[in-house]
């Protein structure tokens, strides 16, 4: 597997609150969008990383289900920003969303929390794998808006779902088994609010260069606005 990753603080935000994290021993790669005053959420995404390859790094074995054990990881993580936002004043509040995944061999668990996303293009088709916990995603649900009506809404930042808010979290998570010639992103909603996926989808399949073409997606969101911070990691399966 060859993959492709950058972390843009867009045109608008002053501090980069994005942190990616991947660790190719682990076969673990995550994006977070940290959210909270005072450079809270910078912290929060990038103590939910750490702690998630702690524990995954502490927890692992060859006997153990790859899948339970990213999703512990991931409670693990809530649970370490949310006591830091209990323990320090300047930290209430702060929150971060956190999706990941863990390559074993030909098989990909995820673990979701929050609006970050996950596709995967395969043979020219791009599929979400992962549902925004987002009052705007569950507007779309109900029929209230349309998809197209939910990235240009102004509450579309509003999660009811993210990592340091309780003291428990419920992760979404699921399981794919790859084939060569996937295209798998990660990506944070800086990304998303600018981008289709269908335009994602075209871009990656028209780049095959994987360090072009997160490059492109990224300058592309830049020049329609650079509205939040922009994550990306691209993976590609061989």
């Amino acid at each position: 597997m060859k993959w492709s990753q950058a972390s843009d603080a867009g045109l608008v935000r002053r501090v980069n609150e994005d942190c990616l994290c991947i660790e190719p021993g682990l076969g673990l790669f995550a994006v977070a969008d940290g959210m909270g005053g005072h450079q809270a959420g910078e912290i929060a995404s990038r103590m939910a990383t750490a702690e998630l390859v702690r524990f995954l790094k502490s927890h692992f074995s060859h006997r153990a289900d790859p899948g339970k054990i990213l999703v512990q990881g991931v409670q693990a993580a809530n649970r370490m920003v949310y006591q830091l936002s209990c323990s320090h004043a300047s930290y209430r509040g702060m929150g971060t969303t956190l999706t990941a995944v863990l390559v074993r061999k030909e098989n990909l668990y995820l673990a979701h929390v929050g609006d970050s996303r996950i596709y995967l293009l395969r043979r020219g088709k791009m599929q979400q794998l992962t549902q925004d916990h987002s009052l705007v995603q569950e507007l779309v649900r109900l029929g209230g808006l349309s998809e197209e009506q939910a990235r240009h809404h102004p509450q579309r930042n509003v999660l009811t779902r993210a990592l340091g808010i309780e003291p428990r979290v419920e992760v979404d998570c699921g399981q794919v088994r790859l084939q060569e010639g996937d295209r798998v992103l990660l990506c944070t909603d800086g990304l998303t609010v600018h981008l289709s996926p269908e335009e994602i989808g075209m871009l990656v399949e028209q780049i095959p260069d994987l360090d072009r073409a997160v490059s492109v997606l990224v300058q592309t969101a830049l020049e329609r606005g650079g509205s939040d911070n922009i994550t990306v990691i691209l993976m590609a399966v061989e």
